[in-house]
């Protein structure tokens, strides 16, 4: 099995579910209240981990209970940790969740992950050098994330770049991506463009997801509609990070790219009829049991 290094966030999420979202100002009743652990590097790991890839994770907690917790759980799932960092004198990532109205509301407080500059991720530049691909997001400083494409770009490994959580950046990036994945709120931020004419330019690169109708891309020739499932949806925190995680678990696996995405819309999919984010991520026999039936 290829190895699958993901670089990027550590958060423990403190979720809240409720009828509805309050207004400004406003304190209503909750239904729930769970703590999972999160962020979207380590989500995207352990997606890619349960659905059979090597992954070995690339990042940082702070020294307290929450580090411990977010630690443990990756391990769990069979994602490699000995290149996560302890930080002393520093918090865990964390995110405040609200689930609510079949969406969700994130606010997130960085901690360790802020930390992860291009001088940390020099000690691990061996780790990188082992992986036959690198997946990134945007939850850790992005010079950081600009240096490591550049970095796998010039070593010749591939690479899945999902742009989010959105912030501004140089779309001269994307040419040194192998695989870049916006959904299509980012697409519209990042060009005037229609998203049918952005995916013609980058053809069997730039991959958009589009929550309920699924996925599209250009293969050189037309547009490629990935088209999802039914599902009765409790959840939608991670399908993101599941789809992200399952790409690169699928591409690993030698699974051409059209299959592949099948494939990973599928588990998104899956992902989204249950609470939590890792929590919900489907394994790889939960993914043929939904394709066989």
């Amino acid at each position: 099995m290829k190895k699958i290094v993901v670089i990027g966030s550590i958060n423990v999420d403190l979720v809240v579910s409720s009828e509805r979202f309050p207004k400004k100002g406003e304190t209503i009743i909750g239904n729930s209240f769970n703590v999972f652990c999160g962020g979207k590097g380590a989500n995207q790991a352990v997606s890619a981990s349960k659905l059979g890839g090597h992954v070995e994770f690339i990042g940082a907690v702070g020294d307290d209970s929450y580090g411990d917790l977010a630690l443990n759980n990756l391990k769990d799932h069979g994602v490699g940790i000995s290149s996560v960092a302890k930080l002393n004198g520093i918090s865990t990532g964390l995110a405040s969740i609200t689930v609510a109205e079949n969406d969700n509301q994130i606010v997130i407080i960085k901690g360790a992950n802020e930390k992860i500059n291009i001088e940390f991720i020099k000690q691990y530049l061996e780790v990188i050098q082992e992986a036959s691909m690198v997946v990134l997001q945007f939850e850790i400083p992005l010079e950081t994330v600009f240096y490591l494409v550049d970095y796998c770009y010039e070593h010749g490994i591939k690479t899945i770049l999902n742009p989010a959580p959105f912030v501004p950046f140089d779309k001269t990036i994307i040419d040194k991506v192998t695989y870049f994945t916006p959904n299509e709120t980012e697409i519209n931020a990042m060009f005037d463009e229609s998203y049918e004419e952005v995916l013609c330019k980058y053809p069997n690169k730039i991959i958009m997801t589009k929550g309920s109708e699924g996925a599209f891309m250009h293969d050189g020739n037309q547009l490629v509609h990935i088209h999802p499932k039914k599902v009765n949806v409790v959840d939608t925190t991670g399908a993101g990070d599941t789809f992200n995680g399952a790409l690169a678990a699928f591409i690993a696996q030698e699974i051409n790219l059209v299959d592949a995405l099948e494939k990973a819309n599928i588990a998104a999919g899956i992902s989204i009829g249950k609470i939590g984010a890792q929590s919900a991520m489907p394994t790889l026999d939960e993914v043929e049991q939904y394709e066989e039936a």
